[in-house]
């Protein structure tokens, strides 16, 4: 999947932005408190929106009045265009919610549109407004699919739930229901080290959690069927982690307990007392050779407990994790990071009148001059170059 345009209005430090023709990997940049978590919980909102409803996405995040942009009157509003595949229509999501009665959250708007090909009009197969609309019925192959598909009217349950989400479980609403899956397999990275460290219950997990608690359970996974993944993963830990000879995930009184044994000594250490760079290293490694990678991955701030020279291998395997198809965000402030990053990969966040606007680097004909002329972007960023030069009119 590829997500190619975002809109955001009123959601919290992004006024109005918009960014198109967003690579397959993309990298933002810009000082502290600018708004970088802010983007990224563009999508841990909406995945929660769905998975539980508006009302308690936006609950979490402190109610309607914090989440709408500060003095902004207007709903908050969201317009994601992707594609699955290349040979895939273009879907468009439009997602407005504003208040209704007694100040309750509602959806003022949920459009979901398909265009077939690269240019013409895109055809609505799903429209709602407070919870009633229409959404069109089957498999959309060709033009003629759309055109001569069933339109049913649909009510939803309540008028703070997703029409994808309640549509989506059903098999007649095929396009819709492949939206949901989408949505819900985007990856927003909570990851926390210590809960990575502990020992987990035994139990299955396929895939890594948001927060990384499961390390040790989705380790013995892929040892256990998909050994091939497992040696590639743990080659890489040897080539980057001095003294790293072996990780296992042994089962011990019902828990199964991740170790990392050094080759200098008989004993493996639990996962408790290895450092922090170790872990998280480790973790990433499982997550980006995950057997069913997400379509999209969102991630922080990488940098942070690595050694500075595993940033261009790590910024490689985001990349390999891109070309094979998945989409990566993420966020960094680190030099040796963006000495990794291509010029079109790069987006800065600059803040102007207390909002938030996103510009692409490539834009500025200054930095494109410097790039081509051999300067890395880390060393634009040490010479506070970027933010400066992108964000001029």
């Amino acid at each position: 999947m590829r997500i190619e345009t975002l809109k955001v209005k009123n959601f919290k430090v992004f006024r109005d932005i918009e960014l198109t023709n967003i690579p397959q990997m993309a990298v933002f940049l810009g000082m502290n408190g600018v708004g970088k978590s802010t983007f990224f919980d563009v999508f841990g909102f909406l995945n929660d929106c769905l998975t539980k409803n508006v009302k308690a996405a936006l609950a979490v995040r402190g109610g309607y009045s914090e989440v709408i942009s500060r003095e902004q009157s207007g709903n908050i509003e969201f317009t994601i265009q992707f594609r699955q595949t290349e040979d895939d229509p273009l879907i468009s999501y439009e997602l407005s919610i504003g208040l209704g009665d007694k100040n309750q959250p509602v959806i003022a708007k949920e459009i979901v549109r398909f265009r077939r090909g690269q240019v013409g009009a895109p055809y609505k197969i799903l429209d709602f407004a407070n919870g009633e609309g229409m959404a069109l019925v089957g498999v959309f192959k060709t033009r003629e699919d759309i055109i001569n598909a069933e339109r049913r009217k649909q009510k939803l349950d309540s008028t703070d739930i997703l029409a994808i989400k309640g549509l989506g479980q059903f098999k007649e609403f095929d396009a819709i229901a492949a939206l949901r899956k989408l949505i819900e397999d985007w990856y927003v990275s909570d990851f926390h080290i210590e809960d990575a460290r502990q020992r987990n219950e035994a139990g299955y997990s396929e895939n890594l959690s948001k927060k990384g608690d499961n390390l040790a359970n989705v380790t013995k996974y892929i040892y256990d069927n998909h050994r091939a993944i497992f040696d590639a993963i743990l080659q890489k830990m040897k080539e980057r982690v001095p003294g790293v000879s072996n990780v296992d995930a042994s089962l011990s009184d019902g828990y199964i307990i991740l170790r990392f044994a050094d080759g200098k000594f008989q004993n493996p250490f639990s996962s408790r007392f290895v450092s922090d760079g170790t872990i998280k290293m480790f973790a990433y490694l499982i997550l980006l050779n995950d057997p069913a990678p997400h379509t999209l991955l969102c991630i922080e701030e990488p940098e942070n407990q690595l050694y500075h020279k595993l940033l261009t291998v790590l910024a490689e395997e985001f990349r390999a994790y891109a070309d094979k198809g998945g989409q990566v965000f993420i966020s960094t402030h680190s030099p040796d990071f963006l000495n990794a990053v291509e010029l079109s990969e790069l987006f800065c966040l600059v803040k102007e009148d207390g909002f938030t606007k996103i510009y692409r680097a490539a834009d500025s004909p200054l930095v494109t001059s410097l790039y081509k002329a051999g300067d890395l972007l880390g060393y634009l960023w040490n010479q506070e170059l970027l933010l400066e030069e992108v964000s001029k009119k």
